[in-house]
């Protein structure tokens, strides 16, 4: 007999006049977002009737003939959707969708389980398994496909979903101007490493800048030129910064700064990098000239500071700070016992 292609087999299922014909974008779909679909089974015949008629439809297919296959197939390229046969060897396709939907790192991927065992019980075992759909054999292809899509509609509305969740979980934790944190979030990050800290026996430093002279920049060139000072101060604490150090604006023209493993003489290196970053740059705030600008900084540490808690570390950089505004300014202080005021 002779053996049929694989393009063969494609263009008969297919079927007359399908050639170039091509898949039209879905809503919400981008061009080259193609969805992936895993299909589970250890039928070959079964696997290639149903790859062959979703790749027409334009879909994306991996395929796994046994469930341990499959679960690593989803752990190295997450699928949009899996069709899943019930009856396998070693492990069912119930065992298969109760670990994936255990994996709490992976993300929402819709279920259509496929089987030739249609009793209540069965569904019911099933859906309490993980499953979103239910396909009996013999597969009607038309609804296997309506199956699909309706799942995968599911899909870009859970994946919407959970964007819209994580860029209103950054808006509530972010300073709007700056992008940097803001002052309750800086808070309960420094509890958080005060307590680490404190568990390991690690020196945590805490450094609160400001910006010299900043109302002048206001009242001289209004409220839009001060933003933008405050942006580019963000900008110099980003380059300047580790990506463990911890960045957020607690106030108006003022600044904190995490230091996690950073001892005193660390925190001061740090803060004064800053302060010369900032003494050397040139604000452009489009106006006639760039300004010249300079900040105070003020550097507190644990556990070489006898504070009790974390606020209490942020009131010692804070004293610090005053004492740097007081002596002059554009200057770096580190907090020394009497500083603080209760």
């Amino acid at each position: 007999m002779q053996e049929i292609s694989e393009a063969e087999r494609t263009r008969r299922a297919q079927g007359p006049g399908s050639e170039g014909r091509r898949r039209p974008l879905r809503p919400g779909e981008a061009e080259g977002e193609t969805p992936l679909i895993l299909v589970v089974d250890d039928n070959p015949d079964n696997l290639e009737i149903i790859s062959t008629r979703l790749r027409f439809r334009g879909y994306d297919v991996a395929t796994a003939d046994r469930g341990d296959s499959a679960i690593q197939q989803v752990h190295e390229s997450t699928p949009d959707l899996i069709l899943l046969d019930i009856m396998m060897p070693d492990m069912d396709g119930y065992e298969v969708a109760r670990r994936i939907r255990q994996e709490e790192a992976l993300p929402y991927i819709p279920i259509i389980v496929v089987t030739a065992r249609d009793s209540t019980e069965d569904k019911v075992t099933g859906l309490d398994a993980g499953a979103d759909d239910y396909l009996t054999k013999p597969i009607n292809f038309p609804e296997l496909e309506a199956r699909v899509r309706s799942m995968l509609r599911i899909k870009r509305l859970q994946d919407q979903l959970e964007e819209k969740n994580r860029e209103l979980e950054q808006l509530s934790i972010s300073d709007g101007l700056t992008g940097l944190f803001n002052h309750r979030h800086m808070h309960e990050l420094l509890q958080d490493e005060f307590e680490r800290s404190g568990r390991t026996g690690e020196a945590l430093s805490v450094v609160m800048f400001d910006i010299d002279h900043f109302k002048k920049v206001n009242d001289t060139y209004g409220h839009q030129a001060g933003d933008g000072v405050l942006q580019e101060l963000s900008d110099i604490l980003r380059e300047t910064a580790r990506e463990i150090d911890k960045l957020g604006r607690y106030g108006g023209e003022e600044f904190m700064v995490i230091l996690p493993g950073s001892d005193r003489d660390a925190g001061i290196t740090f803060a004064e990098r800053v302060r010369q970053h900032v003494e050397s740059q040139k604000f452009d705030i489009k106006a006639d000239r760039p300004l010249d600008m300079t900040i105070s900084a003020g550097v507190a540490t644990y556990p070489a500071d006898p504070v009790d808690g974390p606020r209490r570390l942020v009131h010692f950089a804070d004293r610090a700070l005053y004492s740097a505004k007081n002596s002059g300014r554009n200057r770096v202080v580190a907090y020394e016992p009497g500083m603080a005021e209760d």
